[in-house]
């Protein structure tokens, strides 16, 4: 096969036909509940989620969570509930803001941020960002913490340890407490939870253990970005959805998932997944993302990377002894 945007391409009927049996299978005899709950962020990963999950079990079973909070775009509520609304589920919204204040979640990550600009504060906003693949193919991927005045000029500076590892530690908060949501919905309607995570996104670790890393079914987990948003499509996800860039919105600063995670935006990046899976090699590969194969050898560099330093991530709780009569 010669390498091109082709690979990625699948038969949509038949894929979410079999997705839909396995989440029947899954939740009715494997899990022995009677429906999904789903986070619905806005985003094209939980919305295909959404679809599939009301195609598989029908809208009854499916229960959609919108969830809000400071930071969120003002976009976000309303193309959550044109989820619920397109696909005739029934759906809560539940602003997280209050719980974050008490947490202080907010206040640990503005304290961490003042490490790098000491006169953060109110009417501030922030984000931290990658420099993404460098020109040459050689060097270090390192964060940068960005943030804006409220006179609007933007300033950026490199982000130390200490401070990158708080900012991230505090903002986890909003994943875990999602998900914390989630499992209430789940117990009180005998509903599992689902992850939405994509192909991407579970290979290079870029969700939050305990938080949104914590499901009891990924449906799209084997799915590339480019195959999701074809899905999407496909299932009739709101078109403001389909064609809407991927965002983190975690952070008050709109944030692109390439700039704050991956090399490079999803459609190449996919692309650079699926070559490095099927030992294609960068000179075959550079021409079709535009890269030099030096550069594609360093995004390769940055796959294995990303997969050695977030295997914690995907790794059970792990025992101390064995307990032989719980069999998993």
């Amino acid at each position: 096969m010669t390498f091109s945007a082709d690979v990625l391409s699948i038969d949509l009927a038949a894929e979410a036909d079999r997705i839909c049996a396995e989440i029947r299978r899954i939740v009715s005899h494997d899990l022995k509940r009677r429906g999904l709950v789903v986070a619905l962020s806005g985003g094209i990963d939980s919305s295909c989620v959404a679809a599939l999950a009301a195609r598989a079990l029908g809208p009854a079973h499916v229960h959609g969570l919108h969830m809000p909070e400071r930071d969120s775009s003002e976009e976000t509520i309303k193309l959550s509930k044109s989820v619920s609304d397109t696909f005739g589920f029934d759906s809560t919204v539940e602003e997280l803001t209050p719980i974050l204040e008490g947490l202080r979640c907010y206040q640990r990550r503005d304290e961490a941020i003042r490490m790098v600009f000491p006169d953060y504060g109110a009417g501030w906003k922030s984000k931290i960002v990658l420099p993404g693949v460098p020109e040459s193919g050689e060097g270090y991927n390192v964060y940068y913490l960005v943030a804006q005045t409220p006179s609007g000029e933007m300033i950026k500076k490199r982000l130390p340890p200490k401070a990158y590892l708080q900012i991230v530690a505090a903002t986890n908060f909003k994943q875990r407490t999602r998900k914390m949501l989630e499992y209430y919905h789940a117990d009180r309607l005998h509903f599992a939870t689902t992850g939405t995570p994509n192909r991407l996104e579970y290979d290079q670790g870029f969700f939050v253990k305990n938080g949104d890393g914590a499901a009891d079914v990924k449906p799209i987990a084997h799915l590339y970005k480019t195959q999701v948003y074809a899905m999407a499509r496909f299932l009739g996800v709101p078109a403001a959805i389909c064609n809407r860039a991927p965002t983190t919105d975690t952070y008050s600063l709109a944030q692109g998932q390439d700039e704050f995670y991956f090399a490079l935006p999803y459609d190449k990046m996919d692309l650079a997944l699926w070559a490095k899976n099927h030992g294609v090699g960068a000179a075959e590969v550079a021409p079709v993302i535009g890269l030099s194969p030096a550069q594609v050898e360093w995004v390769y560099k940055d796959i294995d990377q990303k997969r050695s330093t977030t295997r914690y991530m995907h790794l059970p709780p792990v025992l101390c002894g064995d307990v032989a009569e719980i069999d998993i």
